[in-house]
């Protein structure tokens, strides 16, 4: 088993940055590939970045070139750095897991989530 603990969220203006933080214990040594999904009030949950542990990277359109996602291997935490931030960003942001070398619409692992709100 494998536990995620999300961690950064919280209230910014439109053009701010937040970090967001997931933290991975357990049986990590399965992972292989980790990920931010996030679902907004009454929108469908949509992936948002991924990374595997080859260092493959994706991004959702709308957020190239202003979330990096990045992993820390020596500390099992993954990141979600959030740039130039827009109020349509605003969503519970979920960190995730997967053993199987991506991150599909149905990971292995959740974490419990984190609100991330801009104000315009």
């Amino acid at each position: 088993q494998v536990q995620l603990v999300e961690s950064g969220g919280g209230l910014v203006q439109a053009g701010g940055s937040l970090r967001l933080s997931c933290a991975a214990s357990g049986d990590t040594i399965c992972i292989t590939a980790m990920g931010w999904y996030r679902r907004a009030p009454g929108k469908e949950r949509e992936l948002v970045a991924a990374i595997t542990n080859s260092g493959n990277t994706y991004y959702l359109d709308t957020v190239k070139g202003r979330f990096t996602i990045s992993i820390d291997n020596d500390k099992n935490t993954l990141y979600h750095q959030m740039s130039r931030l827009k109020p349509a960003d605003t969503a519970l942001y979920y960190c995730a897991a997967d053993h199987r070398g991506v991150v599909g619409p149905t990971p292995d692992y959740w974490g419990q989530g984190t609100q991330v709100t801009v104000s315009s």
